[in-house]
């Protein structure tokens, strides 16, 4: 007998890690509008002083991206998925921008502009889950920097590896579908300070599931003095390092977010 769920579309995606599919870029603009976070306050604070480009990697829907355009500055962003870039460009030409955007990865994005700052929030930069290749896209980093420029990630502290990593979480779509996130940690590796899940997103419509998405996901997180010195190994310096978006303060253990600042020297 065909169990209940077998008779719905199903999309899996058992060999793309991290890839944000059309219900997760759907539930991303519903579950953080644009502004709406308190890093976009104190990330446009902290760039008001920039005068020349910036990019923003893995710009998603660009819940970053556009507040940074509302400032007057001239920003670019890429991202590796369809779906978010579609729903970014979409919201940008809404309010009458017409950004530079591009499908592209950390790995080995390339322009031939330097920029004045880049800047990854929320923790995006963790998408990275390789140790080595985290090192290289620093250096990448680095290379498209005009001398003196400022590179700005968040990231989560290696403490996040001791949450259970189980998450249930729901929205409504505009057009009345319920949208179903369910997040599951398969592996923690306290070495290599990495864990991967499996997310599960739903579409159920009248009472009946309609769509459903696998993604596989791997995350790799940062110890405070890990990170500065990788950014002093791969060129940076001025290293400044915040806690929960609070200036007024040292970094604390408990702290969620830790935000880096350096310059290119």
């Amino acid at each position: 007998m065909t169990s209940h769920r077998e008779t719905f579309m199903t999309t899996t995606s058992n060999t793309t890690t991290n890839r944000y599919g059309s219900i997760a870029a759907e539930i991303y603009d519903i579950d953080k509008p644009i502004g709406s976070r308190p890093d976009t306050a104190f990330h446009l604070q902290g760039l008001k002083a920039i005068e020349g480009p910036i990019l923003e990697p893995a710009c998603g829907s660009g819940r970053t991206l556009i507040p940074l355009l509302e400032a007057g500055h001239q920003a670019s962003g890429f991202d590796p998925s369809a779906e978010m870039l579609e729903r970014c460009q979409t919201r940008c030409a809404e309010r009458g921008f017409a950004p530079d955007l591009s499908r592209r990865r950390f790995e080995d994005f390339e322009y031939d502009t330097r920029f004045a700052a880049i800047l990854v929030p929320a923790g995006s930069f963790g998408l990275i889950d390789d140790f080595a290749t985290a090192l290289a896209v620093l250096r990448r980093f680095h290379q498209h920097l005009a001398p003196g420029g400022l590179i700005v990630l968040d990231v989560q502290p290696v403490s996040a590896l001791a949450e259970s990593g189980e998450d249930r979480r729901s929205w409504m779509a505009e057009n009345g579908d319920l949208l179903i996130c369910e997040g599951h940690r398969l592996k923690t590796d306290w070495l290599a300070q990495r864990e991967e899940h499996h997310t599960r997103y739903e579409r159920w419509r009248d009472n009946a599931l309609v769509e459903s998405q696998l993604e596989p996901m791997a995350l790799r997180y940062w110890g405070l003095e890990e990170l500065t010195m990788a950014l002093r190994e791969t060129g940076f310096g001025d290293i400044t390092v915040i806690g929960n978006y609070d200036r007024r303060r040292a970094p604390r253990s408990g702290d969620r977010t830790l935000t880096f600042e350096a310059t290119r020297i």
